[in-house]
């Protein structure tokens, strides 16, 4: 018999995948009860209805991201280097898991309660561990960047943009993948790097 997180885990994998396939619009508690082998007031026990279920999985996968991102061995390389790993990292996430990453980040249900905004406050993590990389480089002359915000996003919409064509199947398909990876890790770099000669303004 499923233990309680057994069967909240189970809730959650078959959601994921039916959201991915059906959308969130036409998702219902009852459909996923159906595909589970559950009553869908079992369901209503871990989640107190659709977007809540949405949210716990888009929470979740931004945890498996931040634990991949953290667990990286990185600490005596320069801020360069590591915003690289960094980079590379969040490309294989995407490809290695793409059903988390749609829910994540591509999802957008005409009607869903806002995404708590505790919830994404971890989410940005992720993305924050880049920009305290901006702003060390910045700090040692590796790069001229004063607003690192800015640009720690930019470097996210480029590699979304990436991850996104590679998982629909969107890229010239004379094009490999590896070289279209290494071509955007480059592209990122190369715009960083391209700041280091610009002055300073005092």
């Amino acid at each position: 018999m499923n233990t309680n997180s057994d069967l909240r885990r189970t809730i959650l994998d078959h959601s994921r995948s039916m959201l991915v396939e059906h959308g969130f619009d036409t998702l219902s508690m009852r459909r996923i009860a159906n595909a589970v082998g559950c009553s869908a007031t079992s369901i209503y026990l871990y989640f107190k209805n659709k977007d809540a279920l949405l949210h716990a999985l888009i929470e979740e996968g931004f945890d498996l991201m931040y634990q991949e991102l953290q667990q990286l061995d990185i600490e005596s390389l320069n801020s360069l280097e590591r915003i690289e790993i960094l980079c590379r990292t969040f490309i294989k996430f995407g490809l290695e898991n793409p059903e988390y990453y749609e829910v994540m980040f591509q999802l957008h249900p005409k009607h869903m309660e806002r995404y708590p905004v505790e919830k994404f406050r971890k989410a940005r993590k992720n993305i924050d561990l880049i920009m305290y990389e901006i702003i060390e480089g910045h700090k040692l002359a590796l790069f001229h960047i004063p607003d690192a915000r800015v640009v720690a996003n930019v470097i996210l919409a480029t590699l979304h943009g990436a991850v996104s064509l590679l998982n629909a199947k969107r890229v010239d398909a004379r094009v490999g993948q590896e070289s279209f990876i290494e071509t955007i890790i480059h592209s990122v770099l190369a715009g960083l790097k391209s700041t280091a000669t610009v002055p300073s303004v005092t």
